[in-house]
């Protein structure tokens, strides 16, 4: 199977690391191209054996199944201007939210799918989310699957749950991310300790906490219920945080649905006047 990749940011090259480090598919079998080809050189001073190619039109020649990398507003364009290469055997996956199955079939072939990747997926771990088109065949489906499982745990989901999944797989490293610099940030000002102590610290807690959820050891609400010993230390710390957060969750997903509709209806109008 021949992988093509058009658009190699960072999503685009995270993928492509995965897969070859996971030996899902050897970089020979992998054609990029990015709209500032430099780009798509950087990776491949990584794995010379990957193929750059200057234009989209070069990696429908050369792919079988084709990775969409490329911001949501330019799918629209990008698509028509392949549409009449596009064969039977291919198959296009999005990586883009706004964008829906049932309208990436409209100006596609038949054999689509999105496929929300995360960024846990370059250490070959956490989930991608997987939403087929009704007329895709299952043998696609099944192709899909098995080269997304060598990088990630890939899930199905229902499109009207798209986008506060992809914002607990996508956009939740990012999320709590900013947390835990924040946390740290507050160790430091609070205390002696210095930020690379509380940093070394902080990076082991998560990981450690991510031993014990992936073993299952302990579940969410086991971890806190074990560490929060009553009235104990840890006890005033979660007070702490129960006065604090509030609502603030609440306005996350507020605010990336206000901006993800924002996104569709943009789309629309693409598909609205073509």
């Amino acid at each position: 199977m021949n992988i093509g990749f058009i658009g190699t940011g960072n999503m685009g090259r995270i993928l492509i690391e995965a897969l070859i480090e996971s030996k899902a598919a050897h970089p020979s079998m992998i054609t990029m191209t990015n709209r500032t080809i430099q780009k798509a050189y950087h990776i491949k001073k990584l794995y010379p054996e990957l193929r750059v190619v200057p234009h989209a039109q070069d990696v429908v020649n050369e792919a079988d199944v084709i990775f969409i990398c490329v911001k949501p507003l330019d799918i629209h364009p990008l698509i028509t201007q392949l549409q009449s290469s596009l064969m039977p055997r291919h198959g296009i996956i999005s990586i883009t939210s706004p964008l829906s199955v049932e309208q990436l079939e409209e100006i596609a072939t038949p054999e689509v799918a999105r496929a929300i990747p995360s960024i846990t997926n370059r250490a070959l771990s956490g989930v991608s989310l997987l939403t087929f088109g009704d007329k895709s065949t299952l043998a696609f489906q099944h192709k899909v699957q098995d080269l997304l499982s060598h990088i990630s745990k890939p899930i199905a989901i229902d499109q009207s749950v798209t986008r506060v999944a992809s914002d607990i797989v996508s956009c939740g490293p990012a999320f709590f991310s900013f947390l835990l610099q924040r946390f740290i940030q507050a160790a430091v000002k609070e205390t002696d300790i210095s930020e690379e102590q509380a940093t070394i610290l902080t990076s082991e807690m998560v990981v450690g906490m991510g031993k014990l959820l992936e073993k299952n050891i302990f579940t969410l609400p086991t971890l806190q219920e074990k560490v929060c010993v009553k009235g104990g230390v840890t006890g005033e710390g979660i007070k702490a945080l129960e006065a604090g957060v509030g609502e603030m969750f609440e306005h996350v997903f507020q605010n990336t649905h206000e901006k993800y509709y924002e996104d569709i209806e943009k789309i629309k109008e693409q598909f609205t006047y073509k």
